[in-house]
């Protein structure tokens, strides 16, 4: 993900150079290669995240609690992989605008304008939930990907058959033919674009079998085994959901897979991720359906001490606020001492008090400043005693 990335980088410095499309029609498409590069910031804080999570996974000592800390990444690791797929077709659209103004003069340059302008306001709402970092609208927006690559599909269609015809009206038959070809083999989207007439549309495959040599095929897909077993583990270890990778299964399978109705899920995801129970008992849904309750949320690490995490390493990625869990009403009250928290903090085994005290008499006894693991693994063993769920999500600050 990170090559993909740093290749659509370099794709949009070459753009944004003054004799690419940054110079073009007095620099007014410079908006638009802009946009793409600001893209990339929150990408690679993204990918940074995941990295710092992914190295505190594997230290800290409790299996559990690095689990919980690997399951953190999948938010980021979905928003990367689907902001990196949308930015990929962005580019898209500005190779096709700058091959437009380059070999098509019939096709104004107000019209190939307002044709970006319109696709821009179609993928910001989406990159912009991409980028928030919240798991429900990552979640939704992941699991809406398919139809907006197909609108975008069609967008991309229209405009290079709109440059077709422009040439064609000006009498320029043979090279309409040859931009329509640049135009279609400089895009990723080329697998999904219905065919010139006179042939008929493409008839695309809906779904994925495992052939010889271990490797999954559909008529526009082809997967290795290694990522569908990477896949399989990440999806059943609670790191990536089940509907984001059918989402991105449907985007790279063509038009008739980005079409399918949500519900179950398509027969060659379900054939490529096994029939695990995890597997069997997931469909693609809201987030309300996929089990994301309104709970209340619990900080794990106490906000009150947060200067005290602070200088122990609990900062940025490792804020103390993407410690928190979901805990009905009821436990919340009980491990807190009852629904009066002021009372709650004179019992001795209250969860903020009793952990605080065990981490105190922890540096006490190792007579320096706990580390940061040293704090989890002490953290890991409270929360199995108190039946404590690590599954951890984003808190707010306060």
């Amino acid at each position: 993900m990170e090559r993909s990335t740093a290749g659509i980088a370099d794709s949009l410095r070459q753009l944004e150079d003054g004799s690419s499309l940054g110079g073009r029609a007095n620099g007014v498409f410079s908006r638009h290669v802009g946009y793409g590069s600001d893209q990339l910031h929150w990408l690679y804080g993204h990918l940074r995240s995941v990295s710092t999570l992914a190295d505190a996974a594997w230290q800290v000592e409790d299996p559990e609690m690095g689990h919980a800390l690997l399951r953190l990444t999948g938010p980021r690791l979905e928003s990367a992989m689907f902001g990196s797929m949308l930015l990929a077709t962005w580019l898209d659209f500005l190779r096709l605008a700058d091959i437009v103004l380059r070999e098509c003069p019939a096709y104004s340059t107000e019209r190939l304008f307002m044709d970006m302008h319109r696709v821009q306001q179609l993928i910001e709402p989406t990159l912009w939930a991409l980028a928030s970092q919240d798991p429900e609208k990552v979640e939704a927006a992941a699991t809406e990907m398919p139809e907006l690559m197909g609108k975008l599909t069609r967008e991309f269609g229209s405009i290079r058959d709109g440059a077709r015809i422009a040439m064609e009206n000006s009498g320029r038959i043979m090279a309409a033919a040859q931009l329509v070809e640049m135009l279609t083999l400089a895009s990723a989207l080329r697998m999904s674009l219905p065919r010139l007439p006179p042939a008929v549309p493409a008839s695309l495959g809906v779904g994925l079998v495992m052939g010889s040599g271990g490797v999954m095929a559909g008529s526009q897909i082809v997967v290795s085994a290694e990522w569908v077993e990477m896949i399989r583990r990440l999806v059943q270890a609670g790191v990536l959901s089940l509907p984001a990778i059918s989402a991105a299964v449907r985007i790279h399978g063509g038009q008739v897979m980005m079409a399918q109705a949500n519900g179950d899920l398509p027969k060659g995801v379900r054939d490529a991720l096994g029939e695990s129970p995890e597997v069997r008992g997931m469909r693609v849904t809201d987030g309300a359906g996929a089990g994301m309750s309104k709970a209340p949320k619990h900080h794990v690490l106490p906000k009150e001490f947060r200067a005290w995490f602070e200088q122990r390493g609990f900062r940025g990625d490792m804020d103390i606020d993407k410690f928190c869990v979901r805990l009905e009403q009821a436990h919340h009250q009980a491990i807190h001492g009852g629904g009066n928290w002021r009372l709650g903090r004179t019992w001795p085994n209250e969860w903020n008090r009793m952990l605080m005290e065990a981490l105190g008499e922890a540096e006490v006894e190792a007579g320096r400043q706990l580390t940061r693991n040293e704090i989890l693994n002490i953290v890991a063993a409270r929360m199995k005693r108190y039946d404590i769920p690590m599954k951890f999500i984003q808190g707010g600050r306060g």
